[in-house]
């Protein structure tokens, strides 16, 4: 469903080459729920914003769904991005502007989708991540966890073929974090394909495979090396 093909990815700060990934090659399949883990600077966030085609490779093919993101335009790898992946931050990325059922909605208001479509569907999305009576809500009203709540809605939006998570519990306790794991998992449950980068081994336990990422390699995958 995700294919990497011998993937590296290069820049240059200054005058000096750095190489974040290094001949990266990776089968994501379908419905799985995929941890990476590795130090700072190991590629994890590389590996993620070139699946999810916010960067393209150095060398190298990258495929979601057998099209090939090194193909296309500027133009059709946005349009790729809205429609097919899901992303969550580990800072939500909320407008402050929107209330909860905006935000959620904000994807499709992008595809010229009026509101008053896409808002049953934005309130429907809220119901299921458990935030029935937040959808009038602004950020600044919601708790973090709450507000994760909402950037997971919003990744479901347009139905994606896979979820990217980057750090998805990064800025919240350990109670809150548990309970985003857990929604995350309930997803996956029910065939969503995730993608999380994490650097704490419990969040990466939820995953049913981890792969951990050393100088743009990868090291370890739980599929091949138990």
């Amino acid at each position: 469903m995700i294919e990497l093909k011998n993937v590296s990815r290069t820049y240059l700060h200054g005058a000096r080459e750095i190489r974040a990934l290094r001949d990266i090659t990776l089968v994501i399949k379908a419905g799985e729920f995929l941890s990476v883990m590795g130090a700072s600077g190991s590629g994890k966030s590389t590996l993620l914003n070139l699946i999810g085609g916010l960067d393209r490779p150095t060398h190298g093919e990258v495929y979601i769904d057998n099209m090939p993101l090194h193909g296309i335009s500027d133009d059709e790898l946005t349009l790729l991005r809205r429609r097919r992946v899901g992303f969550i931050f580990q800072f939500f990325n909320l407008l402050p502007i929107l209330t909860a059922a905006e935000n959620v909605g904000l994807p499709l208001l992008l595809e010229g989708i009026p509101f008053s479509k896409v808002k049953p569907t934005a309130e429907a999305l809220l119901r299921k991540v458990g935030l029935s009576g937040r959808t009038e809500h602004r950020p600044e009203q919601l708790s973090g966890g709450e507000m994760q709540r909402v950037a997971i809605a919003r990744a479901l939006v347009t139905n994606p073929t896979v979820l990217l998570a980057d750090e998805p519990t990064g800025n919240l306790d350990s109670h809150t974090s548990t309970d985003i794991l857990n929604l995350l998992k309930s997803l996956h449950a029910e065939g969503q394909t995730i993608v999380m980068v994490t650097h704490d081994p419990k969040a990466a336990s939820f995953g049913t495979r981890s792969i951990i990422l050393k100088d743009g390699c990868i090291a370890e995958d739980s599929a091949i090396c138990i």
